[in-house]
């Protein structure tokens, strides 16, 4: 089962980047990501309670799922969504996939979870792999100021999404599946996306093109409704610092699709980079590949980090 979560996490979310490009155009960003959870919130919440899945809830649940709409509904997309707009889709992956060591440290930081060295290890090579790949692109275009602004909001998205990850934690020692958790701060994240049209006085623009109303409906009910109903489950079964290495498995995806829909050239060090990616993932998923078992070892023989 966890197999299967992860293989679905990744290939969900591996194709929403594309999906995100798709949203750019002239509907504001905070617009289109209101709409993406407001469809999402509007669809799941009736499903559960017809199909009476909907589990109590207090008033402190509430509280958290909240704050979990903030980080994980709302907020952490616009920075994602408006990073878009300056830099590119490529960059805005491996960012995220900084989610890996935002988690380990937020785990110890809020939940006393000392990050095994192989979580550590891995998402170091993750990381390290994702740099290769995109060392072209990033060596072509350079950094502008613009950039480093488009960076800090991927920064800043990441970061929301982990701290989302740990209010996810909280939910399943309480007992709550994700399907209810989600619904709820689906609902209180279009409420707050709501709130931030009114005050910034965006207009509510639509566009009736079939790419970015297709793409529209694609991350609300698969990026949003099944792929994090997904990965905050495989966080509930196997914790929040494994669940977020497929993190770094996605903007692998999203280059495969580049090859074939965009004419993506490989390098050598996007060759090498993504076999540093693989490694990674077998490392943290136990899986046996070529020189991983002496990489098992000598971590073994290192001290776990602080």
């Amino acid at each position: 089962m966890n197999a299967f979560l992860y293989l679905n996490t990744v290939l969900i979310w591996g194709t929403t980047w594309i999906a995100i490009h798709w949203q750019m155009g002239d509907v504001p960003v905070l617009a289109s990501v209101f709409y993406r959870f407001a469809i999402a919130a509007v669809l799941l919440l009736p499903l559960l309670y017809i199909s009476r899945q909907v589990q109590a809830t207090t008033r402190k649940d509430h509280g958290f799922m909240m704050l979990q709409g903030v980080c994980l509904f709302s907020l952490n997309f616009v920075c994602f969504y408006t990073a878009s707009l300056t830099i590119a889709s490529g960059l805005l992956s491996v960012i995220f996939s900084a989610a890996t060591l935002f988690n380990a440290f937020n785990s110890r930081l809020f939940w006393g979870e000392r990050p095994s060295s192989e979580v550590f290890f891995a998402g170091v090579l993750g990381v390290c792999g994702l740099g290769l790949m995109f060392w072209p692109e990033l060596s072509r275009n350079g950094f502008s100021l613009t950039d480093l602004k488009g960076i800090g909001l991927a920064m800043l998205g990441t970061y929301l999404f982990s701290l989302g990850n740990m209010i996810s934690i909280r939910h399943s020692k309480r007992g709550l599946k994700p399907l209810t958790s989600n619904a709820y701060a689906m609902i209180y994240g279009a409420l707050f996306l709501a709130g931030l049209l009114v005050i910034t006085r965006t207009p509510l623009m639509w566009d009736s093109a079939p790419r970015y109303v297709g793409s529209l409906f694609y991350l609300a009910i698969v990026g949003t409704i099944i792929g994090f109903t997904a990965y905050l489950s495989l966080v509930g079964r196997i914790g929040a610092n494994k669940a977020a290495y497929a993190t770094v498995m996605f903007p692998v995806v999203a280059l495969s699709l580049s090859t074939i829909f965009e004419g993506y050239q490989w390098s050598l060090s996007s060759v090498v980079g993504l076999l540093l990616v693989f490694s990674g993932n077998g490392l943290i998923l136990g899986v046996r590949l070529p020189g991983l078992g002496l990489l098992r070892k000598i971590i073994k023989a290192s001290p776990a980090p602080d």
